[in-house]
């Protein structure tokens, strides 16, 4: 299993860049949650649609309620992210939410 670490040893994943660059984290606390569920779906769809992602984010609950930053940011990353990069993303790495957890 690969945690949210193991997308990158120095946080250069576009995921990641796209949190950062969107200002997503406030408190920090679902963040890897968040990213990994993501990551989840831009490696089966790399250009989801909005509402796409709100279904696929269905579950994860974030407290500060940065939810537009969270859209945002991925549809970013499926902007910046090569189709390689989204196809080599293990499957074992990601958390699934809408299968209710880990794959």
């Amino acid at each position: 299993m690969t945690t949210i670490e193991g997308l990158s040893e120095t946080s250069s994943h576009p995921l990641q860049k796209a949190w950062v660059a969107e200002q997503v984290p406030q408190c920090g606390y679902c963040q890897s949650g968040q990213i990994m569920t993501a990551v989840t779906l831009l490696k089966k769809n790399p250009h989801p649609s909005r509402d796409e992602i709100v279904k696929h984010m269905d579950g994860n609950i974030c407290r500060c309620g940065t939810y537009p930053g969270i859209i945002r940011a991925i549809q970013r990353a499926g902007k910046d992210m090569p189709a390689q990069t989204a196809a080599a993303m293990p499957a074992s790495a990601t958390v699934d939410a809408s299968k209710g957890g880990a794959k």
